[in-house]
């Protein structure tokens, strides 16, 4: 867990000073489209134009890189997933290897239409997949011909192709970084719709407006792609290391997860404590209960009035306590007569 952590400390900061703009005009960051292709919302952060090609203001992609990397660190530290999408193939691979590395969710092959808007039905298609893995992992198509198991592993590779990198995705994202937002326009809309911040990589011929958090530069040069990428991947892996650090410090969730049934046993012995009060205070109540009502019966000829020599109190049968000690004082007065 501390080997991690170094590493995670280490990668975070070497990609922080990588992060330049040296390195963003050796990547070739700046270079947009053709002046007739651009998109004039653009125009705030195109520099200048040279060779009817528009150069994009690199201290303003610097600035927002940061503060995109910021944001994603801040969505892994909730412990929410973020979705990387990049089907184009200069962001193919890039998308992949970042992905897995920073332990995000993916798509690099086809965005498939619905996957945010309705994700039940894309829910559905991965729960087959996963079933139809399990199955022939435990040997359940051995019992098939040979080219009905060649049908099946078909159709797992098909839908691995386009579910594979969402197989984790139990609930929606917390956010998306998107490479070409043109391309992945229906992507877009989805998170749009449903509310999913996006950052996204923009180039000179694509609309800023629908980015929460725009990036602008070139999103056709692989090395473009792969330094933007990557500084996103290492901003999100230090948003999930400060979400475990701030976890171990927390010393009560440490206790229930190190102890559970600590928890369970302290729990039990106080119900049995607190039921056994109870009997005993119950008991108490009972007996004050009988006390009170032993005294309120021995009140009642006073509280309503009669005396004591009444004869109502004369004809009541004496009690075996009175009985006795009537005889006592009988034979006590049985001497003094004989001696009389």
């Amino acid at each position: 867990m501390v080997e991690e952590a170094v590493a995670v400390d280490t990668i975070q900061d070497q990609d922080t000073e990588a992060i330049t703009m040296k390195s963003l005009l050796e990547a070739g960051v700046h270079f947009g489209h053709q002046k007739r292709r651009w998109n004039p919302k653009m125009k705030r952060y195109i520099f200048t134009h040279r060779n009817g090609i528009h150069i994009i203001d690199l201290q303003k992609t610097l600035n927002l890189v940061e503060e995109a990397a910021a944001f994603l660190s801040e969505v892994a530290a909730s412990g929410k997933k973020i979705l990387m999408v990049g089907t184009k193939k200069q962001a193919q691979d890039t998308i992949v290897t970042e992905a897995e590395r920073s332990n995000s969710l993916h798509i690099s092959n086809r965005w498939l239409g619905g996957t945010l808007t309705n994700f039940k039905t894309i829910q559905k298609r991965i729960d087959y997949l996963v079933d139809l893995e399990t199955r022939r992992e435990q040997g359940d198509f051995a019992i098939l011909t040979k080219k009905e198991s060649l049908k099946i592993d078909e159709k797992i590779n098909k839908l691995n192709r386009n579910l594979s990198g969402i197989k984790e995705m139990t609930e929606m994202p917390g956010a998306m970084f998107i490479i070409d937002v043109g391309r992945e326009e229906i992507a877009v809309a989805e998170a749009n719709r449903v509310g999913i911040p996006i950052v996204a990589l923009v180039d000179s011929d694509c609309d800023p407006d629908l980015i929460d958090h725009p990036i602008p530069g070139n999103d056709d040069a692989i090395r473009s792609v792969r330094l933007i990428t990557g500084r996103m991947s290492d901003a999100i892996i230090g948003g999930y290391h400060q979400r475990n650090a701030e976890q171990s410090d927390d010393p009560t969730d440490a206790n229930q997860e190190s102890n559970p049934r600590m928890v369970t046993y302290s729990t039990v012995t106080i119900e049995e404590s607190v039921s056994e009060e109870n009997e005993d205070t119950e008991e108490e109540v009972t007996e004050t209960e009988q006390t009170a009502e032993s005294d309120d019966s021995a009140s009642e000829p006073l509280q309503s009035g009669k005396e004591v020599n009444s004869p109502e109190i004369e004809e009541t049968t004496p009690s075996p306590e009175n009985s006795v000690s009537s005889d006592l004082i009988e034979e006590k007065s049985e001497p003094d007569e004989n001696t009389s």
